[in-house]
Parts: structure tokens; C-alpha cells; sequence
């Protein structure tokens, strides 16, 4: 993705916009905070409302030393900032671009590692947290949570049925040196312990929970039925996917002699976002769940944790992957419920497509993973109103307009060359749309020539 679409897109984990230099602790912060989470880049020039205003050129290498010094003199371990400029419809910005660091935490000097240290959460820049700050610490040293040792449990107090049955069922034995390979234990003193890994599995902690609700209408106020399940997280899987099928919509249609069942939503993406709510959610965390949630529209499974530090929602996209449990997903793996390591959300959306549904909608939300499946509407009902962000859509447009009106209530903008690969067609025919979608008042056009975008239009 190019500068001037990351900049109409607006800030985020990985984009921060500044219309002139801002105060030297906020660049500190800004600087850490990108080093701590998926790296980004500090624009300056672009003001709050995406508009390119430009920085003087002669003050170009001035901005460029004052940076440098602050982010030097300020941040721990050192940072060593790239500083460059971009030349924007004959305006220049300056972009300073921080990378992932490996030295993890970084931090302010003058605060100091514990009330130093800042993360990208969203477009804002967060101080760490003491449990974020232990996660840091251990993406240092490449571990996992569930790599760890748990010493309160006892291997010889724990039920490893769950576990077993499952293995069994694949015709692999489940014995200890099966158990040491996965991590599932680990040998101090002399003695084998359960890793976290374990005990998250067979559902030793009181927060490894699945809640799920059926809503009546679009929102939360009132819900015709919710349940929590605990125990291990195969028969979490279970039985989260059991619920969601009681109450989403099944069709009966008959071939010949015989009748075939299908579910309004694919089986295998409902179960596939499931499995990934199950093995990445950060179960660091205590204080919350996953959560699946069934209204008359929508069918959302949140799971705690946003995406992995390295990871963006573009990266997602491309395939790109990055295991937070390295514990649970061996395990997941090796029963065959994991295919191949980054393919699940690709697989999501290629069999809801494949099914004519609309693709699924997967965001980070501040620190969490928010997967949306619109369900098909009901037969005579024209609109179902949508709670989660999207606006009413209206009745006057045809299916590929309402993608457009979709894709732009996510990402604020839209370009002919996305329309042209959302929609699988030619240049002209996307410039078409984009035309009759702006004579009906529904978009505006802005920009010129190759900078050319398209937004909603206010009413």
C-alpha cells in the first residue's frame, strides 16, 4: 500500500498523522510504542482532517536532526529512526519510520522500564500494562505463555482424558515423550510439571471460557438465550459450534430421493473462526472470554488479544502469520485442526464467498479480534439495520454498489483500482460504478488524476 492510501485511510496500529512537529515526549512515545508493537511510521505535514498541508523545505533537515536527538536522547534500548521525505502532490512530508525492535521493552529513560514503557493499541499510543510489560519480556527471549511452567498443578493431579481420547482418535499415543515434544510438559528439579499450555487445554483456569447469546433484533438488550462453557477447549469448540447452529437458519431442499440439510453460514468458516478465537486469544489476560454473540444480522465472534505484535490486518491479508500460543497450536496441529499455519482467515473468507455470502468482516479492535458474518437476509424483509458501524444501506442500489458502500463504511475511502479487485472487474466498468454511485449523492469524489478517491457522502 502506497503513502497517500495509508493516509486516507487514516491514523492507526502502524500510522500516526501530525500537521506539524509534535511535543518531544509525545515523539518519544510514539517512537517506543511503534518499536514495542508492529513498527509505523510518524508522518508529519498531514493534518487532522487527511489533508496534505506540507512541510517547508527549509526546514526539512532541521526537523530531521530535532527527531533524530529526541529518539536518541529519550528512548531505551536506542532507536535509530528512519527519516525521509515524500513528495505528495508537490508537497513534501517528512515520515519517520521505527521498526520492530528485538530488544523489547522499550521505554522512556526518564520514566524508566515499568512507567516507561508504551504500546500501539489502536491509533493511540498506551502505557504497558505489568502483564504487557511480562509479554514483552518474553517476546525477548522467544517464549511463549504457554511454554511456561505452571508449579501449582501437579502432572500426576491432572485429567488427561480429554487430551487422550482426542489422540487416540488420530491413532497417536499421547505418552510422555509425546507430551515433552509438544510442550504440554516441562522438566525442573527433577520433576515434570505441566506447562500453561496444558492446563488452558483441559480448562484448568476459571477465565478459558466460552460464552455465547442469542440476541433478539441487532443489539444487546435483550437476549432469548446464553450459555458458558468451560472444561477443555475441543469441547468448548463443540459446543460454541453446536450453539450457533441451534439458532442460525438451517434450508432443507431434496435431489432425487434424498435431502440435504445446509446452514445459512458454511460449517467449516463458522468452525475455523472458532478454532482461531481458541488458539490465539491472549489467555494472559483474566478478566475476559471469548465471547460469541448470534443477533437477527450478524453472527460475532470476539476473542481476547489483539492481532500478534508483528502482525497488521494487511499482513493478515497476505497471509502472513504469527503464533501467540506456540503450546496450543502445536497441539491443534497436530489433531488436524489447523491445515496449514496462516491460511485460516483466507479460508474463512473463500468459503463464504464461494457460498455467495458477503466476506466476513475481521477487525483488531482496541485489544481484541472482532469477526463479523452478516447472515443472508430473510425473505421479505429488505433491510436488516446494523449495530456493529455499517449504515443502513439503501434501497435504490444494486449488489455491487452495496460492496462498495460496505468496504466503505470499514475503511473510510475507496480507489477505481480497489473497486477493480473487490469486485473482479475491468477499470472501466469500475469507474462506472463509481460514477453512478456519485450522481445518486452517495459518494464524493476527491482528489485528481492518479490521487483520485472516493467517501460517503454525510447524508
Amino acid at each position: 500500500m502506497n503513502l497517500i492510501h495509508q493516509i486516507h485511510q487514516g491514523e492507526s496500529k502502524t500510522l500516526e498523522l501530525k500537521r506539524q512537529l509534535p511535543r518531544h515526549e509525545q515523539i518519544a512515545q510514539t517512537a517506543v510504542a511503534f518499536a514495542n508493537t508492529s513498527g509505523g511510521k510518524l508522518i508529519i505535514g498531514v493534518d487532522d482532517h487527511r489533508k496534505i498541508a506540507g512541510v517547508a523545505e527549509t526546514d526539512i533537515f532541521t526537523l530531521q536532526d530535532q527527531i533524530t536527538s529526541i529518539i536518541l536522547d529519550r528512548c531505551y534500548p536506542p532507536l535509530l529512526p528512519e527519516i525521509y521525505t515524500s513528495n505528495i502532490n508537490g508537497k513534501l512530508v517528512l515520515v519517520v519510520e521505527i521498526f520492530r525492535g528485538n530488544l523489547m521493552p522499550y521505554y522512556l529513560k526518564a520514566e524508566g522500564k515499568n512507567n516507561g514503557t508504551y504500546l500501539r493499541i489502536g491509533a493511540c499510543n498506551r502505557k504497558a500494562e505489568l502483564l504487557q510489560l511480562v509479554e514483552l519480556e518474553r517476546q525477548r527471549i522467544n517464549q511463549s505463555f504457554d511454554e511456561e511452567i505452571c508449579p501449582e498443578f501437579r502432572l500426576q493431579e491432572l485429567d488427561l482424558t480429554p487430551l487422550q481420547i482426542r489422540f487416540a482418535a488420530k491413532g497417536k499415543p499421547l505418552d510422555d515423550e509425546k507430551l515433552k515434544n509438544l510442550k504440554l510438559v516441562r522438566q525442573d528439579q527433577g520433576h515434570l510439571f505441566p506447562t500453561q499450555g496444558l492446563l488452558i487445554l483441559l480448562g484448568k483456569f476459571p477465565h478459558v471460557t466460552t460464552k455465547c447469546a442469542r440476541f433478539k433484533g441487532t443489539d444487546m438488550s435483550l437476549f432469548l438465550d446464553r450459555k458458558e462453557y468451560a472444561g477443555d477447549l475441543f469441547s468448548q469448540l463443540e459446543q460454541a459450534e453446536v450453539f450457533i447452529k441451534n439458532h442460525i437458519n438451517l434450508r432443507g431442499e431434496i435431489k432425487g430421493l434424498q435431502r440435504t440439510d445446509t446452514y445459512e453460514l458454511p460449517e467449516a468458516a463458522l468452525r475455523e473462526a472458532l478454532t482461531n478465537a481458541l488458539i490465539h486469544r491472549d489467555y494472559t489476560n483474566q478478566g475476559r472470554d471469548i465471547k460469541v454473540g448470534i443477533y437477527d444480522d450478524i453472527v460475532n465472534i470476539v476473542s481476547p488479544g489483539g492481532f500478534p505484535s508483528t502482525l497488521t490486518a494487511d499482513g493478515l491479508r497476505e497471509g502472513r502469520s504469527e503464533i501467540r500460543n506456540r503450546v496450543i497450536a502445536r497441539v491443534f496441529k497436530e489433531l488436524g485442526y489447523i491445515e496449514q499455519w496462516g491460511t485460516g482467515l483466507q479460508r474463512i473468507k473463500k468459503t463464504c464467498l464461494d457460498h455467495g455470502l458477503q466476506e466476513p468482516r475481521i477487525r483488531e479492535i482496541s485489544d481484541s479480534v472482532d469477526i463479523e458474518f452478516q447472515r443472508p437476509r430473510v425473505s421479505g424483509i429488505s433491510e436488516v439495520p446494523d449495530t456493529a458501524g455499517y449504515r443502513r444501506i439503501p434501497p435504490n442500489t444494486n449488489q455491487q454498489e452495496s460492496v462498495i458502500l460496505k468496504q466503505l463504511d470499514q475503511n473510510g475511502m475507496i480507489t477505481a483500482a480497489q473497486v477493480m479487485h473487490l469486485l473482479s472487474v475491468k477499470e472501466r466498468r469500475a469507474r462506472e460504478i463509481l460514477k453512478q454511485l456519485s450522481e445518486k449523492h452517495l459518494l464524493e469524489k476527491r482528489g485528481s488524476a492518479r490521487s483520485t478517491y472516493y467517501t460517503k457522502t454525510n447524508h
